[in-house]
């Protein structure tokens, strides 16, 4: 799978920005990663960056990828 997801595991301070237990579409930046920080569209619909240690990565099984990307994306 060419996309990563990421669950929300801690969103103290950023209520707003971020729900607990959510899952989001990583937007890849290297520069981001090598410093301990993942990209993603908030739930105010904005690209940030967030501490890795706030999310969990999350393995989408192949045959729910396809059906699991658009209910992401919406």
């Amino acid at each position: 799978m060419s996309d990563k997801y990421v669950m929300c595991i801690d969103n103290s301070n950023y209520l707003v920005s971020l729900t607990l237990h959510k899952v989001y579409k990583v937007i890849p930046d290297e520069s981001a990663d090598e410093h301990g920080w993942v990209r993603i569209v908030d739930d105010t619909e904005e690209s940030y960056l967030f501490p890795t240690r706030r999310f969990v990565e999350v393995t989408i099984p192949q045959e729910a990828e396809a059906s699991f990307a658009i209910a992401v994306a919406t």
